[in-house]
C-alpha cells in the first residue's frame, strides 16, 4: 500500500514538473509572433496590435503583408469584425 501511495505520488510530481516547463503558445506560434511583429512594428500600441494580430493568426493561419493594408491577401484576417463591426485584425 504504501509503495502504491509512493509511485503515485511521484507520478504526480513529475508530471507537475513536466508541466511547469510547457508555456502555453498560440498555434504556429514562431510564424505568428514573426509575422506580428512585423506587422506591428510601427503600430502607436504595440501590445495591443501583437495581441489582436496573434489572435488573427492564430485562427487565420495567415497574416497580410507589410505594416498596414494588404488584407487582401488573408480573407479571414480581413474579415474578422469585433463585436461593433470594425475590424478586429490590424
Amino acid at each position: 500500500m504504501k509503495i502504491k501511495i509512493s509511485l503515485f505520488s511521484l507520478l504526480l510530481l513529475s508530471l507537475l514538473l513536466a508541466t511547469s516547463f510547457i508555456q502555453p503558445t498560440m498555434a504556429g506560434s514562431g510564424f505568428c509572433a514573426g509575422k506580428c511583429k512585423d506587422r506591428c512594428s510601427k503600430a502607436g500600441v504595440a501590445d495591443r496590435c501583437l495581441k489582436y494580430c496573434g489572435i488573427c493568426c492564430e485562427q487565420c493561419k495567415c497574416v497580410p503583408s507589410g505594416t498596414y493594408g494588404n488584407k487582401h491577401e488573408c480573407p479571414c484576417y480581413r474579415d474578422k469584425r469585433s463585436p461593433k463591426g470594425k475590424p478586429k485584425c490590424p
